[in-house]
């Protein structure tokens, strides 16, 4: 049995009702290992063609349906909830909700959350169907529980690029439900909360602050090298969900009017062999996907900087004020 429930029964339902002849398979890095079993389902329930997509996928922003326009009837897009994009395909979103059990996370967490009363809740796509059973493990244990839905995001759900729900909620700690350290770190550095993540991929609960702390300390010391940049690339992406040339055409020209150089460069999936050949570029400003200067930022020999830091660079913000980049949608 996979962790996650891919629903296939509810997919090759759609692929009936359309009719569809042609059908179009994308998952991110974590599920792409059931693709060709996914696809051996499909062709054998429904008798249509499929055709899977290997190219990375980060989320709901990097939909395949541009690529895949003109050759399929449906896109079946894996482990992401739909954003209000245009998608020149149809495309069905299945969230692929994880079927672990998150009861001994939870019961760590709790430790960790005995000096709070008021507890904020925030998880990912995989997670959201937990939300109202840990609500009330939290509440049977004397806890008051918050949670809020975001813009184009669902009650309590964070995205890499989307904090709004979690902002402006009355708590006195957060709780996320989950396994990597980003989500939680932009928790931490919107809200100033103590953050503890409940991981049921292990059975453990943790502190985001050390993660935090050596973030910053990592993110202050790129800051501090790119201070000396006089040349700057500003990197776009094509992809719709990530394409913000209005911000890169205004940074561009915020560099300008302190003396540097800036050059708009594009591409579609940003990567370190990508920028190889711009050896005369002294640091680069992200308009893509704002976890890859974060997540990704020892692949770079160059300082790849968020705009939010390039701000803090051209002395437009504060450090005090320091905050990871969004990218907002609806």
């Amino acid at each position: 049995m996979t962790l996650y429930n891919l629903e296939l029964e509810k997919v090759t339902r759609r692929i009936h009702d359309m009719g569809a002849r042609v059908v179009g398979l994308q998952f991110p890095e974590g599920l792409k290992i059931h693709a060709t079993q996914v696809a051996r389902h499909i062709e054998k329930e429904t008798g249509a063609r499929v055709i899977i997509s290997a190219d990375p996928c980060f989320g709901a922003c990097d939909t395949a349906d541009r690529k895949m326009a003109g050759l399929v009837d449906l896109l079946i897009h894996f482990g992401h909830t739909a954003l209000p994009l245009d998608y020149p395909v149809p495309v069905m979103f299945i969230e692929a909700y994880s079927q672990l059990e998150v009861k001994e996370s939870l019961q760590n967490a709790l430790k960790l959350l005995q000096d709070y009363h008021k507890i904020a809740l925030a998880t990912t796509t995989q997670h959201l169907h937990f939300l109202g059973e840990i609500k009330d493990f939290l509440e049977d244990h004397g806890k008051e529980v918050v949670m809020s839905s975001g813009t184009s995001t669902r009650l309590g759900q964070v995205l890499g690029c989307n904090f709004s729900s979690i902002k402006n909620l009355d708590a006195e700690a957060y709780l996320f439900m989950g396994s990597g350290n980003f989500h939680p770190l932009g928790i931490k550095l919107f809200t100033h909360k103590p953050v503890i993540i409940a991981d049921p991929y292990r059975g453990e609960a943790r502190d985001i602050e050390e993660f935090a702390d050596r973030i910053l300390r990592i993110r202050f010391a790129r800051i501090t090298k790119a201070r000396e940049a006089i040349k700057w690339g500003i990197l776009v992406s094509s992809k719709e969900g990530q394409y913000r040339m209005d911000l890169a055409q205004d940074l561009k020209e915020s560099l300008e009017e302190q003396g540097k150089e800036a050059f708009i460069i594009m591409m579609e999936n940003l990567s370190p062999d990508l920028l190889l050949p711009f050896l005369d570029v002294d640091a680069f400003v992200v308009t893509a996907c704002p976890r890859i200067a974060v997540d990704d930022s020892n692949m770079y020999k160059k300082p790849l900087i968020t705009p939010q830091e390039l701000e803090i660079i051209l002395d437009e913000r504060k450090w005090e004020d320091y905050q990871l980049d969004e990218i907002m949608f609806g």
